[in-house]
């Protein structure tokens, strides 16, 4: 490496740091992956993102601790391939293509299945293009060469194979069953789909007559226009009021069907009348008490939520119309005995916002029993489970893997993978396979498409090249080793990977599951539009780069943890890089142009220079170790203390001695300690703040391309002194002891006094004595007394750290009665503030009626001002005894 360029600008301007670095790394082809290169592999998998939109914090968050993850394993040795990818986001994406078309006046019936299909092409090329600018904005170091999106045709493929093996197992089958249906969109959806909210409703109160005429049952419902496709009422078999009764028949109102009475353990008999209407075709409780007692299923609604011909003279109404309508029918007729306002807690369609409707449909179903057990049987084995971090994240997949019910796959949408299921036109006779039979003629496939969750749960392998498992990415880099992603997927995504992995791989598909929180506001609410607390990173990047960014959503939470968005707390990291980006510069003014090959640390060296290189050492272990551990609040820390405080405070400090005095063989020594410092911290820091830290590194004495791929820090026990460290803990203790002093009575460093210092022995003396020139510049003495039982005569403030005594002659300090005056002077400001606050607390009045907050909050500033005034009244006395 040839003679350093100096010209690093006085500023910290992170446009201009960032400006043409991601370029740079990616001609540079740093973040592609080496599968040839010998090393032991690393990879990590994207959780594509939806090409529906921008990326929000959530994202920002979630792949700025895959990229941590992925330049420290590069760093340390690994061939590490972080691939990305976009998912197609079925019913996310034709809802937002369908919305634009509204716009233009224009359906997707109206274009066809082809043409509809290539407007939505259209779209994920473009909201791709934007997904990729916006990483490139946080600098993630992704293998593009690589990228996948779940519609292509290798994923596709995967997508086939996977379903035709599932089928043949008889693990997806086709049936009817009560699933979430979308009236806007017109599909099924699946339980992530769903959003609950908390609305309005009410409970109505009807009498169902008894066919016989002995009686009544009082029935409630909140859904009045689904009891047109009641088709039976149960009681539980233990219910004494009612047994009587089962067997017999009811009349359904308005419709006069009758309706069998059942008994089944699901009723509640405390719940209510204990009295439930079956409308197996609208409840998924009700269709299973429909199966075991054979209870007939009648779907009164159409797909778009409108009433069918089922539903009597309702039909053609909207399914709320005709809520409104039977509700006034009932009343009418002296059926309607009550209705009791009651919230409710409805589901809403996440992309629509329509209220979901439990709907009876034909649809494809996988049998998650068997596929559970398996991921449930893995978990026992040690070596071969995934490990949750936090692990108590696997309760939840565990409870979830427990309780699962059989997973609907089916779509009613154009946009996603088809199923490949075909129909005989005459016989109905199913088949499912990759092409369609060889007299294609006779036989339709099927319309719908696969949940998007079926293709994303293959992500890790069939990214990777699978089926074909002979594929040098599949048998390299499968399994992966870490998935980064939010606790609200655990259930949705991060548990159908597992099923599906050890399904068709026969292992885990991921080494650990790191996990982590939302990113909430300043006041712990979850961002949204509705509250307009939503915050774009790339608005954050724009004011304070993207290094302050993910330096704050790296280490602003612990694992598992939600993370709580401020302004304030980026803008204050923006200082931390302007401040290493500061003493870097003073570093590098200071280097007069050294080389990388003349950097030399055999040399004699202060104790300054081996305190910072054993602080540096003990700062590499800890970093290394807490990032294994994805504890990356405190690998903040770490480094934070270490850079602002050891390196800026301390060594920058004293390292202006040497730097600024006359022995050469000294500055030299000091300034490769400052270079090999500053590039160790600034590999150190890479991973969390890459370009700041490439861009310092460039300035520095180096050797290679890039810090990328700069080998990570190691400790170096030769520069490891924890003797002198200990000695150097000794000079910082007393210059901090000094400078309390000084502050307590107010005395500026500036002014000249007497130090004397009593060693505790002769070691504490030698470094005592070596050292004076730091005491002589951080504590600005007129004199210094050293020595081993050193005791002044006159009036002194004092202060003991480990190793020895420091005094300070307090006439030195102060004009004693100066500070008195000024001290009563004070003592008069505290005593007015207690005789205020205390004359308000002594108001009945106040206290009575003031809120509770107040009043604690008038009592903290009573205890506040007593202890001032208390003090301040305890140093006048003592000064009087001077």
């Amino acid at each position: 490496m040839t003679e350093q360029d100096l010209s690093m600008p006085t500023k910290y301007d992170p446009k201009a740091v960032e400006e043409g670095r991601y370029d740079w790394w990616l001609k540079g082809k740093f973040f592609e992956a080496q599968p040839t290169s010998g090393k032991e592999p690393y990879s990590i998998v994207i959780p594509p993102p939806n090409v529906t939109g921008k990326l929000h914090l959530g994202h920002a968050w979630d792949t700025t601790l895959q990229d941590i993850l992925t330049r420290m394993k590069r760093m340390q040795g690994y061939d590490a391939l972080w691939l990305p990818g976009m998912d197609h986001a079925g019913i996310a994406t034709q809802a937002k293509v369908e919305a634009k078309m509204r716009e233009d006046g224009i359906s997707r019936h109206e274009l066809g299945r082809e043409k509809f299909l290539e407007k939505t092409w259209e779209w994920k090329d473009e909201y791709a293009g934007h997904i990729r600018q916006q990483w490139a904005k946080l600098g993630l170091g992704l293998d593009y060469s690589r990228e996948r999106f779940t519609l292509d045709d290798g994923l596709s493929e995967a997508v086939n194979e996977v379903f035709i093996k599932l089928y043949n197992k008889d693990l997806i089958y086709r049936g009817e069953r009560i699933i979430n249906w979308d009236p806007q969109a017109q599909t099924a959806l699946s339980d992530i789909e769903v959003i609950y909210k908390d609305i309005q409703g009410a409970f109505y109160h009807m009498e169902y007559p008894l066919a016989d005429g002995s009686g009544v049952l009082e029935i409630a419902t909140t859904r009045p226009e689904t009891m047109l496709g009641d088709s039976g009422i149960a009681v539980n078999p233990n219910d004494e009021r009612y047994t009587h009764l089962v067997g017999k028949t009811a009349i359904l109102p308005i419709i006069g069907r009758e309706l069998p009475i059942v008994a089944d353990d699901y009723v509640e008999m405390d719940f209510g009348t204990g009295v439930v209407k079956m409308t197996p075709a609208h409840d998924p409780n009700d269709f299973e008490v429909g199966n075991r007692h054979n209870l007939e299923r009648i779907l009164v609604m159409n797909e778009d939520g409108t009433m069918n011909e089922k539903a009597g003279k309702y039909a053609g109404m909207d399914r709320f119309e005709c809520r409104k309508q039977l509700v006034a029918d009932l009343k009418e007729s002296g059926v309607l005995i009550k209705i009791e306002e009651h919230m409710h807690n409805v589901g809403h369609s996440e992309r629509t916002g329509a209220v979901v409707e439990p709907y009876l449909s034909k649809q494809w179903f996988v049998k998650m029993a068997p596929l559970a057990g398996a991921s449930l049987n893995l978990q026992e084995k040690e070596d071969e489970k995934v490990n949750f971090v936090p692990n108590r994240f696997e309760n939840t997949f565990t409870r979830w893997m427990e309780n699962v019910h059989d997973w609907c796959i089916s779509r009613q949408l154009w946009w996603g993978h088809r199923i490949p299921a075909w129909y005989h036109n005459e016989t109905g006779e199913v088949y499912v396979g990759k092409e369609a039979p060889a007299d294609v003629e006779n036989w339709h496939q099927d319309e719908d498409v696969l949940d998007t969750w079926f293709s994303s749960a293959l992500w890790p392998f069939s990214t990777m090249g699978w089926p074909d498992t002979e594929s040098e990415e599949f048998k390299r880099y499968y399994p992966t080793g870490t998935l980064v992603t939010g606790y609200d997927i655990i259930f949705f995504w991060v548990s159908r990977m597992i099923f599906q992995g050890i399904e068709f791989t026969g292992e885990r598909p991921f080494k650990d599951v790191l996990i982590h929180g939302l990113v909430r506001d300043g006041e712990g609410r979850k961002m949204s539009k509705s509250l307009g607390n939503g915050v774009d990173p790339m608005d954050v990047i724009a004011d304070y780069g993207a290094d302050a960014l993910r330096y704050f959503l790296a280490t602003g939470s612990s694992p598992g943890q939600d993370l709580r968005y401020t302004t304030e707390k980026v803008e204050s990291i923006w200082n931390f890089a302007n401040k290493i980006w500061n003493a870097s510069r003073f570093a590098l003014m200071n280097m007069d142009g050294m080389t990388y090959e003349q950097i030399d640390l055999t040399g004699k060296k202060s104790v300054a220079d081996q305190w910072i290189l054993t602080r540096l050492n003990e700062t590499i272990e800890r970093v290394t170790i807490l990032s294994d551990k994805y504890e990356f609040g405190e690998v903040g820390r770490e480094l934070y203390n270490f850079i602002w405080d050891d390196f800026c405070s301390w060594y920058i400090e004293m390292a202006k001695l040497p730097l600024y005095g006359e022995d050469e063989t000294a500055k030299m020594t000091t300034r490769s300690v400052l270079a090999h410092v500053l590039d160790q911290t600034m590999r150190l820091l890479h991973p969390l703040m890459p370009f700041i830290t490439e861009e310092i590194w460039q300035h520095l004495p180096h050797e290679g391309e890039s810090i990328t791929i700069a080998p990570w820090p190691t400790v170096n026990k030769e520069l490891d002194f924890p003797e002198e460290a200990k000695n150097m803990q000794l000079l910082t203790d007393i210059i901090h002891a000094v400078r309390n002093i000084r502050a307590e009575v107010n005395s500026p460093m500036s002014k000249k006094v007497p130090l004397f210092i009593s060693a505790k022995g002769e070691h504490e003396l030698a470094v005592l004595e070596e050292n004076k020139a730091y005491i002589e510049k951080f504590c600005n003495p007129e004199t210094i007394t050293l020595g081993l039982q050193v005791e002044p005569t006159m009036k002194t403030m004092s202060a003991v750290v480990s190793g020895a005594e420091l005094f300070l002659p307090l006439e030195g300090l102060i004009n004693v009665d100066e500070e008195i005056t000024r001290l009563e002077k004070e003592l008069d400001k505290w005593t007015k503030e207690v005789k205020r606050v205390q004359g308000k607390l002594g108001n009945e009045k106040f206290v009575g009626s003031a809120p509770e907050a107040v009043v604690a909050a008038e009592r903290e500033k009573e205890a506040d001002y007593l202890e001032k005034q208390a003090t301040v009244i305890k140093r006048i006395k003592e000064l009087q005894t001077l």
